[in-house]
Formats: structure tokens, C-alpha cells, sequence
């Protein structure tokens, strides 16, 4: 295995797991999230050369995801047709460890809020940087955050007065 491959598959597994949760905040979907974090892992290889020679190979991928997942937002293609009835969907993926109320939370906001939330306050990005990442200003990512986690706490207070939160 030549360097450049072993350093690859050496970050892979160190941060596979983070990708994908990563992206299963931004998307809500675990199996969503997996694809989106393989796709992204597979554009980090592709440009691995320039990803390791930048600042910080955290925030290259962090971008590369945001991307993706933006693209996979876009409209469909002129290939891709809908159709009449949904293919039938696995059950979503529950992991016990993860706090349920606050994942259902995160699915009532908005893409942008969410993406905004999610980068700052789980991969602890700065404004800054989670402005850079979403390609808008400072202002937005403070106005959506804001709005975000206002959103998240009445959702959780609702939860707890159902006594949903325990």
C-alpha cells in the first residue's frame, strides 16, 4: 500500500464514525447519512494530495460533507423520475445512546438552521468557519443558530411537559 493510501486509511478509521453522524445531523436520515458520508469520503480520497496539505483536514472534510449534502438537496435531474408509490423504507435506525428527543428536535428545523446548528454547536466550528462553510455571512449563521436553538428548546420543552424527556 503505497503512503498516501495507508495515511487515507488511517484517517478513515479514526473519523469514519464522526463523517457519518455528521451528516446524519445535517440530514436526519442514518441511511442517507451513510451514503452521504461514503460520497464524501470518496471526494476526500480523490483530492487526499490537497486535503492533507490544508490547514486542517477536519475542516476540508467538514466542507467536502456540507457540500454534499447540499448537492443532494438540489433539485432532481432530468433523469431521475418520480413515481407513484415510495419504495418501501427500513425503519429509521435507533441508537440508544443517542438522546432521541433532541434528534427529533433537530428534525423540525429547517435545513439552514439545522446545517448552522450542527456545525456550531456539535463539530464546535466557529462563526466564522461555519459561515465559510455555508457560503453566507457571519450575521446568518448568528441569526440561524439563534432562531435554531430557540426552535430546539421549545421542541424539548414540549417533550419534558409530555414527560418525554427523561
Amino acid at each position: 500500500m503505497k503512503d498516501k493510501d495507508a495515511e487515507f486509511v488511517a484517517f478513515v478509521r479514526a473519523r469514519h464514525r464522526h463523517v457519518r453522524r455528521t451528516a446524519f445531523l445535517l440530514c436526519g436520515d442514518w441511511h442517507l447519512a451513510e451514503d452521504l458520508a461514503q460520497a464524501t469520503l470518496l471526494k476526500l480520497y480523490r483530492s487526499w494530495s490537497r486535503a492533507r496539505r490544508a490547514d486542517s483536514v477536519d475542516a476540508y472534510w467538514r466542507k467536502v460533507l456540507v457540500r454534499t449534502v447540499i448537492d443532494h438537496r438540489r433539485p432532481m435531474k432530468s433523469a431521475e423520475r418520480p413515481v407513484a408509490e415510495p419504495p418501501d423504507l427500513a425503519a429509521a435506525e435507533i441508537d440508544p445512546d443517542q438522546g432521541i428527543d433532541v434528534l427529533r428536535a433537530l428534525a423540525t428545523l429547517p435545513p439552514g438552521q439545522r446545517a448552522a446548528v450542527v456545525l456550531r454547536y456539535w463539530e464546535d466550528q466557529s462563526v466564522a468557519q461555519t459561515a465559510k462553510l455555508l457560503k453566507c455571512g457571519e450575521g446568518t449563521v448568528k441569526s440561524q443558530c439563534a432562531k435554531g436553538i430557540a426552535a430546539l428548546r421549545r421542541e424539548l420543552q414540549g417533550a419534558f411537559d409530555k414527560g418525554g424527556v427523561a
